[in-house]
């Protein structure tokens, strides 16, 4: 798995949102300036974290984003999805949007083998992502 600017710069804008979480709104420009996040390409990551329940927007001058949920309860895993799709190497060991292998010798058997171990890869990275939320990523928390 390879993290995608997206995620990579949405994990980036969750950070600052999670260190303001029940103290203030950031107006996106101020998030992207800290950031170091093109202000276009930082819309187009907030805008479906938002849909997904993630953030509230507010317009005027004390306007801007901020996090609904506590940042305790939402997990790295789940933004990646929100901005990447599955975490799965492959489609066929997909659990949230699996796909069959139209090209693969194995697919109409019981037992393929490329399939058994990125099924364990996918399994690795969920186990992790699923389990590491905002709130430790903000605080430094490396799990083992």
């Amino acid at each position: 798995m390879k993290l995608s600017k997206k995620s990579e710069y949405g994990l980036r804008a969750l950070l600052e949102l999670t260190r303001a979480h029940g103290t203030a709104t950031l107006q996106r420009q101020d998030i992207a300036a800290r950031q170091h996040i093109p202000i276009e390409f930082l819309e187009q990551i907030l805008l479906p974290l938002k849909r997904a329940g993630l953030l509230s927007s507010r317009r005027g001058a004390k306007g801007g984003y901020a996090l609904i949920k506590q940042p305790k309860d939402i997990s790295l895993g789940h933004v990646i999805r929100i901005l990447d799709g599955p975490l799965a190497p492959i489609g066929c060991v997909s659990k949230t949007a699996y796909q069959k292998c139209s090209d693969c010798p194995y697919a109409n058997k019981t037992q393929c083998p490329v399939q058994h171990v990125m099924g364990a890869v996918r399994d690795a990275i969920a186990d992790i992502l699923d389990n590491y939320s905002l709130a430790d990523f903000a605080a430094g928390h490396r799990k083992t």
